[in-house]
């Protein structure tokens, strides 16, 4: 090879050496964080580049289908990453009072000192369901009851007041005169944490009994007059199953999941109905769309023939001036998804029941009214 090709070829070499250092954009390493102008997730090294983790903690009544809608979400906005921890609805009011969460769940509606606890948080409600009486049970001959056994309209408050303590008591027996009730001690049981689930029970349990009003009264945590502590709805139906003779209650959704017996319940009306998607639309309707500033509505007791007396809205607790620009933004997206076709679908498909138009309305009027620090979102 000539001098001249081979000094022709090193200087060929060393100008688009020299071109492609000058002109290739640079990469970050693996371990070099991207420059962005907005502040990092709290774990940056656990997620993918880019990606936001919004954290919330509350309510169990809730939780199957806020689990399907968070998995549904991530592939509308795969830069959401939700972490919520199923904690209780005293969890849930506590923690987005103290700010350690980006959201709050509850089926309790906040008291007065719940919401001068924290100033600017609103409640948005987001489906309605029912509570399903479980029982774990065998017959006066040994065999498990698969029938569903109908509770008169006190009874339940009686059973957990302590005063009807045996299955074959008269009221029992006389409203199942098909079940061979045996005489058995009823073992009573309940949940042992904060539970938004205990708030709505122990409302219905105020409305039919006026002794439960007076000596226990309403409350996601209560003074038990008698019974075994479970936490959380697995707890409450795991105690029942492993337990021959017990009571207990939980999300509908939850005992159906464990095809679990759903018993009868009497309702204000006198008739004996059945929790469903149906009964618990009857209890809403009973009760109006209007939710007022609050956005809050017990639909507990309903007088409808065909309304299931132990049913509530759920909701998120959000501070309506937010401070994370980038997570307020995702999360009222969020939000109207949820609202959304996809996520009535979700909600339809788990025995939840969605909110009426009318409602709905009034619920994005007050996600529009969410502010950044003081500034209209998106400013």
């Amino acid at each position: 090879m000539s001098k001249f090709v081979r000094s022709f070829l090193f200087v060929a070499v060393a100008l688009s050496v020299l071109l492609a250092a000058c002109g290739a954009p640079a990469t970050p390493s693996a371990t070099e964080a991207p420059m962005s102008g907005t502040q990092a997730p709290a774990q940056p090294t656990a997620l993918p580049a880019g990606s936001i983790t919004i954290n919330g903690a509350g309510a169990t009544f809730p939780f199957p289908l806020y689990s399907k809608w968070f998995y549904d979400y991530a592939f509308v906005d795969s830069s959401v990453k939700f972490n919520y921890q199923s904690i209780g609805s005293g969890g849930g009011i506590k923690q987005i009072t103290e700010k350690t969460v980006d959201f709050g769940a509850s089926d309790a509606i906040l008291n007065d000192d719940q919401f001068k606890a924290a100033p600017g948080i609103q409640m948005f409600p987001t489906v309605a369901g029912a509570e399903a009486i479980v029982v774990n049970l065998k017959d006066a001959d040994g065999n498990a009851i698969t029938t569903p056994i109908k509770f008169p309209y006190t009874a339940i408050a009686d059973i957990y007041l302590g005063k009807i303590t045996k299955w074959n008591d008269p009221v029992l027996t006389a409203a199942n005169p098909d079940i061979k009730l045996p005489e058995k001690d009823i073992i009573v049981v309940h949940r042992s944490d904060g539970s938004g689930t205990t708030y709505i029970f122990t409302d219905f349990l105020s409305k039919a009994s006026a002794e439960w009003k007076d000596t226990v009264g309403n409350g996601t945590s209560v003074k038990w007059p008698v019974g075994l502590g479970g936490k959380g709805n697995e707890g409450v139906y795991g105690t029942v199953s492993q337990n021959d003779g017990a009571i207990g209650y939980v999300e509908l959704a939850y005992a159906i999941q464990n095809k679990a017996v759903i018993n009868l319940l009497q309702n204000k009306a006198g008739e004996y109905v059945a929790p469903s998607a149906e009964t618990t639309q009857s209890a809403m309707d009973d009760f109006g769309t209007q939710l007022g500033d609050k956005l809050a509505l017990s639909i507990v007791d309903g007088p409808g023939k065909n309304s299931y007396p132990i049913a509530g809205y759920t909701y998120l607790l959000l501070y309506m001036d937010q401070q994370d620009c980038v997570k307020a933004q995702k999360l009222v997206e969020f939000v109207k998804w949820a609202y959304g076709p996809d996520g009535t679908k979700d909600a339809t498909a788990l025995l939840y029941v969605p909110l009426p138009d009318a409602v709905k309305e009034q619920v994005n009027a007050k996600l529009a009214q969410i502010t950044c620090q003081g500034k209209p979102l998106g400013q």
